[in-house]
């Protein structure tokens, strides 16, 4: 057999790279081209649960009624609306609200929910059990209140920026109030 020389030998491999790699581009497109049916799975009756959440709306319309409360009072605060898994739903920052309201209103709310009880009622327990203060996300001040339905925490309403807890706490009541309405 014959040597090719070196320019042969190139060109030779060039060419063997580029049909190997057409034919892996063809299979590509093609599967690429064609997905896979994928069955269409049942679950037993039974095997799931139905939960309630707020609407986007609602969070907005309870996180609006608490600030109209705070700014009644020239209270500059933040007020945080979480669904029941304690994410973020709405967060409205009111004018001149403070730089560390926006977390505090947030985890204000996630403790809330969390708990299914007043942030306020919660600082409380932290006598008999310091630790809980230890949970990521949670802020045992008061400011924070549970909005439930049928018995069942669904979101949390925190709200922070006032002179006090106490007034932090009945802005977010007036939020969880208006939806009521």
């Amino acid at each position: 057999m014959k040597n090719l020389s070196r320019r042969a030998r190139i060109t030779t491999g060039a060419a063997a790279l580029a049909v190997v790699g057409a034919a892996a581009f063809g299979t590509v497109s093609a599967n690429a081209s064609a997905p896979a049916a994928v069955p269409a799975l049942s679950v037993a009756p039974g095997a799931t649960t139905t939960s309630t959440h707020l609407t986007v709306d609602a969070a907005t319309r309870a996180a609006q009624a608490a600030l109209d409360a705070a700014e009644a009072e020239n209270e500059r605060v933040t007020v945080t609306v979480v669904d029941r898994n304690g994410n973020t739903v709405v967060t409205l920052r009111g004018a001149g609200a403070g730089p560390q309201s926006y977390e505090s209103a947030e985890r204000k709310a996630f403790t809330a929910v969390s708990w299914n009880a007043p942030t306020s009622e919660l600082a409380g327990r932290l006598e008999q059990t310091p630790n809980l203060k230890d949970l990521p996300g949670t802020l045992f001040l008061a400011g924070g209140v549970p909005v439930t339905a049928r018995n069942a925490p669904i979101a949390g309403i925190g709200v922070a920026g006032a002179p006090s807890g106490t007034s932090d706490e009945k802005y977010a009541g007036a939020g969880a109030a208006a939806l009521g309405r």
